[in-house]
């Protein structure tokens, strides 16, 4: 009896003690949550690995081995309460099991890239919280790029938002963006922070909350929108996004305890043993407008940079190329050491291997050409010098040139792959070279002719039985392939002798009309030319005495004779007068 006594009593304590209890709380709420369904942001898969190798970080950054020893895992529901409840911010940071989940994943699986993150937030983050400042917004709005893209601005999703902040292309380009071919400004760490600020401003003022506002940059304004008529938040009901938080797309549910994660292990990564990058040297940048079109890989050579370098401080030019007129202007940034130099060396880096580099304005198109061209191309070994810069491993200077490794050594008599900076390397491959053909000179022309006349008369050097019989007609026929092969032959010799010299050219030009009018005279005199079989105890000389107007080195040439032997027999051609 006593037992069941003290049962009673003790269910009637407890009841009071529910009756007694307060109502839960939105804020008891936001502490209990749990969600085993949430999708984490893309950036948790970036690949670290490519992620170390980023030329800044290797270059500019070191990281701090001077850290708390603790383990990871020691922080309780309270500490974390305790720290984000100390973050000076106009954002409010609640706690729950979510929040926790995606703290637990950056300080455990993803402390590599948070390390990474750490050493990139030195060049990153003034340029974010400037941005900011100017829209004059809450600073912690800097840490979005972190679940955004792992400050990474090459970064691409894979829906296409791509740069820093995750624009897809429509939006890029109604804030104002220039994205083409060449330039993405979605990967300029600068114009990117500006129109993300913008945007940010304006879903902030559509919404009033911070919260929605940064849900609404992740799905869109119109799924907040949806989430909010959803949970009866229509007729002007204030709502935020734990109250929405089961209407919410999946990835978006996750979206905001991931930027409270964010701004958490960003400031308190020394408790668990997290070793930051810090600055090795500060790198200080400075921009130079840039009018004329121009390839970083000039920049490159003429102001002895790494490209490198130039790809992580402008990485929104894909493909190297600043596509830079007179009426549109980009904005180029350099170390400031390098900023003057630039404006002083600006022609000659324009003008480096402008063959290459430079874009045509006016191009003609080629004539079809049935003779073999002016040039032709030989494999010749061809022996370049190659000065290590800093970072450059034996790899990536065969990969440069087109060679082997083992080629390079060969040339150097190296060993081993290691090289120093500053070391000069022979880099030595067979290349095709483009050379000019032979240009057949004015001599070799008249000579060419002269075998052409020759050829042609002793067409002529027909049988007198034969001749008879050929109509006049028929040997035109057969002059005429001649003719024309001549005409062509000396087209081409002007036209060869032409490209010396604007004198010789106009004097050649005149030599060969006058050639082709006495070649054309000949022709129409052939077919009036008379035949004479040689007797006994004729010479030149008695022969040509019997055609009036006719001499002896008329017949010489009509029938291609050097000398004056000539023996009984012989038909001659007598070219008429």
């Amino acid at each position: 009896m006593k037992g069941k006594i003290f049962t009673l009593v003790i269910a009637g304590v407890s009841a009071l003690s529910a009756l007694a209890a307060p109502k839960p709380t939105l804020l008891s709420i936001k502490e209990t949550i749990t969600d085993n369904s949430i999708v984490y942001p893309e950036s948790f898969e970036t690949d670290t690995k490519a992620m170390l190798q980023n030329w800044y970080l290797q270059n500019y950054t070191v990281l701090d081995t001077d850290v708390e020893k603790r383990s990871s895992n020691d922080a309780t529901d309270a500490e974390y309460i305790k720290r984000l409840k100390a973050l000076p911010t106009a954002i409010e940071m609640p706690y729950n099991q979510v929040v926790r989940s995606y703290i637990d994943m950056y300080v455990k699986r993803r402390r590599t890239l948070v390390e990474a993150m750490l050493g990139m937030s030195l060049y990153y983050m003034p340029i974010f919280e400037q941005a900011l400042e100017k829209e004059n917004l809450p600073l912690e709005l800097k840490y979005l790029p972190v679940i955004e893209s792992a400050l990474n601005p090459d970064a691409v999703s894979r829906v296409g938002a791509a740069g820093l902040w995750q624009f897809m292309v429509g939006t890029a380009k109604g804030l104002g963006l220039e994205v083409n071919s060449l330039v993405d400004e979605r990967r300029d760490p600068y114009r990117s922070s500006e129109k993300a600020a913008v945007y940010l401003k304006e879903l902030h003022n559509i919404y009033g909350d911070w919260s929605l506002a940064i849900a609404a940059y992740n799905c869109g304004p119109g799924n907040v929108n949806k989430a909010l008529r959803r949970a009866g938040g229509e007729n002007g009901s204030k709502k935020d996004f734990w109250e929405i938080y089961p209407y919410l797309p999946k990835e978006t549910r996750g979206y905001v305890p991931a930027f409270i994660a964010a701004n958490y292990v960003m400031t308190y990564f020394k408790y668990h043993n997290i070793s930051p990058g810090l600055a090795r040297k500060p790198i200080v940048t400075d921009t130079v407008s840039i009018s004329r079109r121009v390839n970083l890989q000039q920049i490159s050579a003429v102001l002895d940079m790494p490209i490198e370098e130039l790809r992580v401080l402008n990485p929104q030019f894909r493909r190297d190329i600043v596509p830079a007129m007179d009426d549109r202007h980009y904005s180029l940034c350099l170390p400031s050491h390098q900023v003057y130099s630039y404006i002083m060396s600006e022609d000659s880096i324009i003008a480096y291997n402008s063959d290459k580099y430079a874009q045509r304005e006016v191009v003609q198109p080629a004539e079809y050409r049935s003779e073999s061209a002016d040039y032709t191309y030989e494999s010749k070994l061809v022996t370049k010098y190659h000065k290590v810069r800093r970072g450059e491993t034996l790899a990536k200077i065969a990969k440069r040139y087109g060679v082997t490794t083992a080629s390079i050594k060969k040339a150097n008599g190296m060993k081993k792959n290691a090289v120093q900076r500053g070391q000069v390397l022979k880099i030595e491959s067979y290349q095709k070279v483009k050379v000019p053909r032979k240009v057949e000179t004015e001599a070799e022309a008249t000579n060419n002719e002269e075998l052409a006349d020759n050829t042609e008369t002793s067409i002529g050097s027909l049988d007198v039985a034969a001749e008879e019989t050929v109509p006049v007609e028929t040997k035109k026929a057969a002059k005429a392939p001649v003719a024309e092969k001549k005409s062509a032959k000396t087209e081409k010799a002007a036209k060869d002798t032409a490209s010396k010299k604007a004198a010789k050219t106009e004097k050649v030009a005149k030599d060969t009309a006058s050639k082709k009018s006495a070649k054309n005279t000949a022709s129409k005199k052939a077919a009036k030319n008379k035949t004479h079989k040689v007797r006994s105890g004729e010479s030149l000389s008695s022969i040509a005495s019997k055609y009036p107007g006719v001499t002896i080195k008329d017949i010489q040439r009509a029938n291609g004779i050097k000398g004056s032997k000539i023996k009984a027999g012989d038909n001659l051609i007598i070219p008429a007068k």
